[in-house]
């Protein structure tokens, strides 16, 4: 999804600092947009790789305006089985990312008078599921997190909103999904792309009074408490 993300905010004009432990991809990714890109390497967890991301980011391209938080894992395991290192990471990646990542941005979206945050949460964000533990819980904090920073830095004109996608058609996308896809609402898995559009419009000045909200984009999972993940 990273990827479909850093494509469509070129495509609206936008200077993107594409950040990633995969630099091989990311510097492809860079390189087929051109002098609008950055690669940057970052693993999330790293805080003093955040603060080298952001200063990259105002030094090649001035000051910040957008961040999306996209970086997740998946470890599966209920919370009598899945192993500590694994629930450890899940929460590392997915939710400490993103609360280094809102420190790493925001003096530069205060200097220039505003921003937004768009936080990807998931479907799994919104009910609760027994086969995922560490990662409902990682995804319901990043719900949580998302509320908190907007109260504190709405003053600041930073918006901060968090994204719920379901079943995307990714390398995360797990074993059978694609059968239990067909029992939502809107069955199917969906291309990147769908999530995309979801990002551009929370970033964008058309959802200028929109902070602290979840917007979802999940067939309709979350309607039945997410019972097309257990069919």
């Amino acid at each position: 999804m990273g990827a479909a993300h850093v494509r469509g905010f070129a495509a609206e004009g936008a200077k993107v600092v594409i950040a990633d432990l995969l630099e091989a991809e990311g510097e492809t990714l860079a390189r087929g947009i051109g002098s609008q890109a950055l690669f940057q390497p970052l693993d999330v967890t790293r805080e003093e790789q955040w603060g080298e991301a952001a200063a990259a980011a105002d030094a090649v391209f001035g000051s910040i305006s957008v961040l999306v938080n996209n970086a997740g894992v998946l470890r599966r395991g209920p919370i009598d089985e899945i192993k500590p290192a694994d629930w450890r990471l899940v929460l590392e990646v997915n939710l400490t990312g993103v609360f280094l990542g809102i420190q790493a941005v925001a003096p530069s979206m205060r200097r220039a008078g505003g921003g937004a945050i768009v936080n990807v949460s998931s479907a799994s964000g919104l009910f609760a599921t027994s086969a995922v533990s560490a990662y409902t819980a990682s995804k319901w904090a990043v719900r949580a997190l998302t509320k908190s920073a907007a109260l504190k830095l709405g003053r600041h004109k930073i918006r901060v909103n968090s994204v719920h996608p379901g079943y995307v058609d990714t390398p995360m996308l797990p074993a059978g999904a694609e059968a239990n896809s067909q029992n939502l609402a809107l069955p199917g898995v969906v291309d990147p792309d769908v999530i995309t559009s979801m990002v551009l419009f929370v970033a964008s000045d058309e959802a200028s009074f929109s902070t602290g909200s979840e917007f979802v984009a999940d067939g309709g999972m979350s309607l039945a408490g997410g019972k097309a993940m257990k069919a």
